[in-house]
């Protein structure tokens, strides 16, 4: 059985309880939260291994939540649960530390598969050591990254992603070998998140005062890094 904590923070009783009861039947460890208070202080007291995070919550907006969520347990999977499925509201959810989102209404079969790509452990196939592309420099092993010799704060999802890029510099890596690899082999539901994540990743490299172009989209086949 797997013993993987997981965190609801739902204020709707219904869609509380029955994630609840579904994920406790796949196996997990699982605590509900009604508000966001609640929430911060069940993350608080235990770290979760995921967050399933309904963005709108009666005490705190569910954004700032997800803020202090990820400062209070920074290796947590955060997964936005959210009717907002305009870009900018997602980006922004995005910006403040989610990994993943999931707009309402969605399919339980989809949600559950979701969190079982997420919790599953990174395959040996994943790039380690020191990558090096251009001004950009990648320690997988302290999970640091520098653009220019400054260093750049990345979110697990966008340092694995920016990782593969790398170590692929000059060459177009599919969408589908990405989210295999950075996300699952068996992802189930839209790959809009790895845009998603491609977007945050270049308004990084442009605060870090490099070039976001150097992350080009190939249409119709995937990205590529360029060594600039």
């Amino acid at each position: 059985m797997d013993e993987r904590q997981v965190l609801v923070v739902e204020d709707d009783e219904a869609i509380g309880r029955g994630l609840a009861q579904a994920l406790t039947t796949q196996g997990y460890s699982v605590r509900w939260a009604a508000t966001g208070s609640d929430g911060l202080r069940e993350a608080t007291e235990a770290a979760p291994d995921l967050v399933l995070l309904d963005l709108g919550l009666p005490d705190l907006d569910g954004v700032e939540v997800c803020r202090r969520l990820r400062a209070v347990a920074p290796g947590t999977t955060i997964v936005m649960l959210t009717a907002r499925d305009a870009e900018i509201d997602v980006v922004v959810g995005l910006d403040a530390g989610a990994d993943d989102y999931v707009t309402k209404p969605f399919r339980l079969a989809e949600l559950m598969a979701r969190v079982r790509a997420h919790l599953r452990r990174a395959g040996p196939g994943a790039p380690t050591g020191r990558l090096t592309a251009g001004g950009l420099e990648l320690d997988a092993g302290s999970h640091r990254m520098w653009v220019n010799g400054a260093e750049v704060d990345l979110r697990p999802r966008e340092f694995d992603l920016l990782a593969l890029l790398m170590a692929e510099a000059g060459q177009v890596v599919g969408r589908e070998r990405i989210m295999a690899e950075v996300w699952d082999e068996h992802w189930f539901g839209s790959t809009k998140t790895l845009d998603m994540h491609i977007s945050a990743l270049r308004r990084k490299l442009l605060a870090a005062g490099d070039d976001p172009n150097r992350l080009s989209t190939i249409r119709g086949v995937g990205y590529r890094l360029e060594t600039l």
